[in-house]
């Protein structure tokens, strides 16, 4: 059974080039990690280091959210996606695309994969359709100043 992948877009008012450099290079910078980490309080950072999205913690920890697998600047970015749950080798996968329009760019994201959880597909993806999931990160980014 295929489950629906969870779409969400946002529109910036910064060139292809420029949202693609503030999504991966900036990403520290504006996605909310006290609420949408694995650390919550503790977190310090979270960057694209060796090819995996990497979370840090005040007390040096890490955890990997996944490992990139599509790097087209400024078009296209994929990761598998397993925050705080990269020992069970089970992943989704995220792709964001950059498609210029007229006054900036359109960033839709795609988050697939949900049948590798099988009867729990579902409720797995449910709470990436809530209100404080993908379309609430995407608008903190789109608030995010351009570099």
């Amino acid at each position: 059974m295929t489950t629906v992948p969870v779409l969400a877009a946002v529109h910036v008012r910064r060139s292809p080039e420029a949202a693609f450099r503030t999504f991966t290079e900036r990403i520290g910078d504006w996605w909310p990690l006290r609420t949408h980490g694995v650390y919550g309080e503790a977190a310090v950072g979270l960057d694209i280091v060796d090819g995996q999205l990497v979370e840090r913690s005040a007390h040096g920890e890490t955890s990997v959210w996944g490992e990139v697998v599509r790097w087209e600047p400024p078009h296209r970015f994929a990761c598998t996606w397993h925050p705080g749950r990269a020992q069970d080798g089970v992943h989704t996968l995220i792709e964001v695309e950059f498609q210029p329009d007229e006054d900036g760019t359109r960033v839709e994201l795609t988050h697939s994969g949900w049948e590798i959880y099988g009867d729990e597909a579902e409720q797995r993806r449910a709470p990436y359709q809530a209100p404080d999931a993908w379309n609430h990160v995407l608008g903190l980014f789109a608030r995010a100043g351009s570099d």
